[in-house]
């Protein structure tokens, strides 16, 4: 990276340093399961997120209160990465953060397709992209999975979407082959070397939680080539072709050439529980982040890193609260966090 980028990186990579010293510790989160739902809610008003408690506490109150309160302030701290970056790291932000167009997009077909009601569709929207809050809340009006799609015409994410023939992983298989293939076009362009292992990373990352899932689910090759996305760093379309092709016994023992099997190198190849596969997974990509960001201070992997560990803080509030609510045993909750 040049000096002129260097420099370009400082005063964003600066801000987003002093926003990651509010990120709640994570050797808060085991103290959280002692806690009930009322005593976390004050926490976390006491850090970083009084102002969406208060502003949501006059319409929602317990474990709805702390959900739309860690969304509203999700989607504020993205936006104002946004807002405060400029030139290449502005433009590497925005595209980056279109996932959450594509997770709201996603959210509303599902719902609508389940049949959900406006509130709990709401209620899992993240306006972090570009889409924003007031017009989603328009389209969740919309009566059906076809009159939402054509919602969307105007909007870049439309030529994914209009293929959809009433199979919904289809359609969400195409907005994600839309983002990464976008994304990847975007930071080449730029020449942005970090951002592009880092990212080619994070697909291989998202590779393998998929392989794992449709092994357990019994998919055949095909139908598991469809789902995955190419451009890995490590897992190319052969290595991806080859793993899907394997029964679960010899696709785990496959594995071990990757340098992502460290992370989950004591798994048993009999998939009984993909929790810890994927936590792991998650936790590999927290650390790697970090590591990177760490050894390039001023680039984008700082501001990457930030936002890669914003949600995580907010995953795991939300699973703590959610598990609570519905008693489950501390230790099936803290198998659900990324620390």
């Amino acid at each position: 990276m040049g000096v002129s980028n260097t420099v370009k990186y400082a005063y964003i990579v600066a801000r987003v340093r002093a926003m990651k010293s509010k990120l709640i510790p994570r050797e808060m989160y085991p103290k959280f399961l002692n806690m009930e739902i009322p005593e976390i809610t004050r926490f976390i008003e006491e850090s970083g997120y009084k102002k969406d408690v208060d502003e949501l506490g006059k319409k929602y109150k317990g474990t709805d209160l702390i959900e739309h309160a860690l969304n509203q302030n999700l989607a504020l701290t993205y936006r104002k990465l946004i807002e405060v970056s400029q030139d290449e790291a502005n433009l590497l932000i925005t595209e980056y953060l279109r996932s959450w167009d594509i997770w709201n997009i996603k959210t509303i077909l599902r719902g609508k397709f389940s049949g959900a009601s406006e509130e709990e569709i709401l209620e899992d929207i993240v306006s972090g992209g570009q889409l924003r809050y007031r017009d989603m809340t328009e389209i969740v009006k919309v009566g059906t999975v076809e009159g939402v799609i054509a919602a969307f015409a105007k909007t870049p994410y439309y030529p994914a979407l209009t293929g959809y023939k009433g199979n919904l992983a289809e359609t969400e298989n195409a907005l994600d082959l839309m983002y990464y293939s976008n994304l990847i076009e975007a930071v080449t362009a730029t020449g942005n070397k970090l951002f592009l292992k880092f990212l080619k990373t994070e697909i291989d990352l998202r590779n393998l939680k998929m392989l794992f899932r449709m092994k357990r689910a019994g998919m055949d090759r095909e139908e598991i080539i469809k789902l995955l996305i190419p451009g890995g760093m490590e897992l190319k379309n052969t290595d991806l072709a080859r793993l899907a092709s394997l029964p679960v016994g010899e696709f785990v023992r496959a594995l071990e050439e990757y340098s992502y099997w460290k992370a989950i190198s004591d798994i048993s190849g009999e998939l009984t529980s993909l929790i810890n596969i994927e936590m792991r997974l998650d936790k590999y990509g927290l650390t790697y982040a970090s590591r990177i960001s760490f050894y390039y201070p001023l680039s984008i992997l700082p501001i990457l890193d930030y936002i890669i560990s914003k949600k995580i803080e907010v995953d795991n509030i939300r699973m703590i609260v959610r598990g609570k609510e519905t008693a489950l045993p501390d230790d099936i909750i803290k198998a659900h966090l990324v620390m």
